[in-house]
């Protein structure tokens, strides 16, 4: 397994938790983004910066993502292509994207979308919590621990 991040979205405390994890777990993880990151000085993790665009980073994650790789984004329709190439796709509140759950959630972020543009105000997401922290490192634990053991 290697853990491939959406990073240009992608929340540094979420980040940092990742860092603890590719280091403590051994595992390389490789951040995606439109710009250059800082990372730490680590044999396993990595950055790829892609042109500028919409959708670069995540078409370069589909493009060299394998089977039970697991991919980090908030990204809907990135998460559904994620499972359509057998992978695992965590958000940064630690919500698993499951097969039997993403039409549906494609189906909502088209409706929000489509009455954004409209211009009706929808509202963001809230702050990433204390508790989306902890469940985002509990799934990130728990999906390691699967695919390493």
């Amino acid at each position: 397994m290697k853990i491939w991040v959406d990073a240009d979205a992608c929340p540094g405390v979420i980040k940092e938790i990742l860092y603890r994890a590719a280091k403590r777990k051994e595992i390389i993880l490789t951040l995606v983004a439109n710009q250059a990151l800082k990372i730490p000085n680590s044999n396993f993790i990595r950055c790829m910066q892609v042109r500028t665009g919409f959708d670069e980073a995540d078409d370069e994650i589909v493009r060299r993502m394998e089977p039970g790789d697991l991919i980090i984004t908030a990204d809907i329709p990135l998460a559904a292509e994620v499972i359509n190439r057998k992978g695992f796709a965590l958000s940064p509140r630690g919500e698993l994207f499951q097969d039997s759950t993403i039409e549906a959630r494609l189906t909502m972020r088209d409706f929000l979308e489509t009455m954004r543009s409209s211009g009706e105000h929808t509202g963001g997401p809230p702050p990433l919590s204390h508790n989306d922290r902890k469940s985002f490192a509990d799934q990130l634990d728990r999906l390691i621990q699967t695919e390493i053991s």
